[in-house]
């Protein structure tokens, strides 16, 4: 199976940069998939980092590319009623004909996030469990029957329609590294898309979440292993080095040496970027989701040479 390599869309920078118009992303989109990304992919984040809402972002994306997956790294389902969530969902997909990927998480434990979750009424230390049972809600929904359901909601006899273009709904990857977050995924989800592992620590996880899927009963090689990254690439890498620190604080308004120490980024040449990323190949990376510190449009340009080099 060859490498997958996608986009993640500048939502969270063009808000920043007072520029909210939706066309210049849409225009993005467009151009990721002439360029030959095998996916495009939208955040999420109500108010800790204000940007445009993945769901009805992807549904302008869907209608405009034809030919790439699509997909969210990554959503926060505990902040949406899981029916709802279930609904738009489903819509996307038949929109998107069955190439939406679900990527989900529980958000880091930060004051912002916190206030985030307070802000919409979900407590913040109830955020697994509730994501849990509510994608566990939505995947019933999505089979199509009615739906009687007693939990942290309640549903009677609900039918769900339309259900989603892909039988049982899109797959579901879940992000994080920690113990608790590789035993969902090896227990529960599709694919796995952390953004904090080096390519040896990456490899090492995925190796348990084959182990834990083994014994759950699951099919290991069912799963999908990826990788969320952030590149600022330049030949200058002093350049390139600054611009990424720059980029890093004022996306999260944190130290960049302390945000570098718990993300995945490289900044530098073209050709050094190319020989980190093979790295994440070697260790069994099947999709990468690539985020861009800088000009889009033109880092975009190296990926014919990165497709070749990587598979």
């Amino acid at each position: 199976m060859s490498l997958r390599i996608g986009y993640l869309l500048p939502t969270r920078e063009q808000i920043m940069a007072g520029e909210p118009d939706a066309a210049p992303l849409l225009d993005l989109a467009s151009r990721a998939e002439d360029a030959g990304f095998d996916s495009v992919w939208v955040g999420d984040s109500l108010l800790a980092r204000p940007r445009h809402e993945p769901l009805t972002l992807l549904a302008g994306v869907a209608g405009r590319v034809r030919r790439v997956e699509l997909g969210t790294a990554v959503l926060l389902p505990a902040l949406r009623n899981p029916v709802l969530l279930a609904h738009q969902v489903a819509t996307l997909d038949q929109i998107a004909e069955g190439r939406l990927i679900l990527g989900v998480g529980i958000a880091r434990d930060v004051p912002d996030i916190r206030a985030e979750f307070t802000a919409a009424g979900v407590p913040f230390e109830k955020r697994v469990g509730r994501m849990l049972e509510g994608l566990r809600l939505a995947q019933a929904l999505w089979a199509g029957r009615p739906v009687d359901w007693e939990g942290r909601w309640q549903v009677r006899r609900g039918t769900l329609a339309p259900t989603p273009y892909r039988p049982g709904g899109p797959p579901i990857w879940g992000a994080g590294s920690q113990p608790a977050g590789l035993e969902r995924v090896g227990r529960l989800f599709d694919g796995w898309l952390p953004n904090a592992d080096a390519p040896a620590q990456w490899c090492q996880n995925w190796t348990e979440i084959k182990r834990i899927a083994a014994e759950a009963g699951r099919d290991p090689g069912k799963l999908t292993g990826a990788m969320y990254a952030t590149l600022a690439v330049d030949e200058d890498a002093a350049r390139g080095n600054q611009r990424l620190d720059g980029y890093l604080e004022h996306y999260y308004g944190q130290p960049a040496a302390m945000l570098r120490q718990r993300q995945a980024c490289y900044a530098g040449p073209a050709a050094g970027a190319m020989e980190w990323l093979q790295g994440y190949a070697a260790a069994g990376v099947q999709h990468l989701v690539l985020r861009f510190a800088g000009n889009h449009e033109q880092q975009m340009k190296m990926l014919p040479k990165l497709r070749s080099a990587l598979n």
